[in-house]
């Protein structure tokens, strides 16, 4: 498979990917495409939180296929860019896969103080949020199985992987990009 100018950024909810997509693109002089933000804005036209969109999504299957079709259709026409999805990496499978991990704690903590959830998520507790975002890995797991055969959460599906508890967004931009370059200096294969 023939390596593309490509970074798709997965990971764990509250893993910091929207934030260190950013800076990437910045410093790399790419444009993002953002799945991630497609999925709210449907959201929340259905009237729903994000949970319950995802149980939504799961009796509309079509909602998820269109979505994880669109960023594959995108990368046919595009190049240096970074997909900030969580099947980004099995949409554009010759792209750099990145999958970024957290702390669950951690990320309750960062989804319940982001004033741009509280659109879709508005929990009174940080206990509160973190059940949700159990919930909603479950419930995105059960889904990206059942449509395509996949596991997200499966290391082996990328080719860096990084714990973002303890690191700022920007440190985690350098040692992505430092993990890129050498990826692409490796042959083709």
């Amino acid at each position: 498979m023939e390596k593309r100018e490509i970074i798709s950024i997965a990971g764990e909810l509250a893993s910091g990917k929207g934030a260190v997509s950013t800076i990437l693109a910045k410093k790399l002089n790419y444009a993002i495409y953002r799945n991630g933000e497609y999925f709210r804005k449907l959201a929340k036209e259905h009237n729903m939180d994000i949970t319950s969109f995802n149980i939504y999504v799961e009796k509309h299957p079509e909602i998820d296929l269109e979505i994880e079709k669109s960023a594959s259709e995108y990368a046919k026409t595009h190049n240096q860019f970074i997909i900030d999805a969580r099947l980004g990496w099995y949409a554009v499978p010759e792209s750099f896969k990145v999958y970024l991990t957290v702390d669950i704690d951690e990320a309750a903590r960062r989804a319940f103080n982001d004033e741009k959830r509280k659109q879709t998520e508005n929990f009174a507790t940080i206990e509160e949020q973190k059940q949700d975002l159990i919930k909603r890995y479950e419930l995105e797991n059960e889904r990206y199985w059942k449509l395509y055969q996949v596991k997200k959460q499966d290391l082996s599906n990328y080719d860096f992987v990084l714990d973002t508890t303890h690191d700022k967004p920007e440190v985690l931009a350098k040692k992505i990009i430092e993990a890129y370059q050498k990826w692409l200096e490796e042959k083709n294969l």
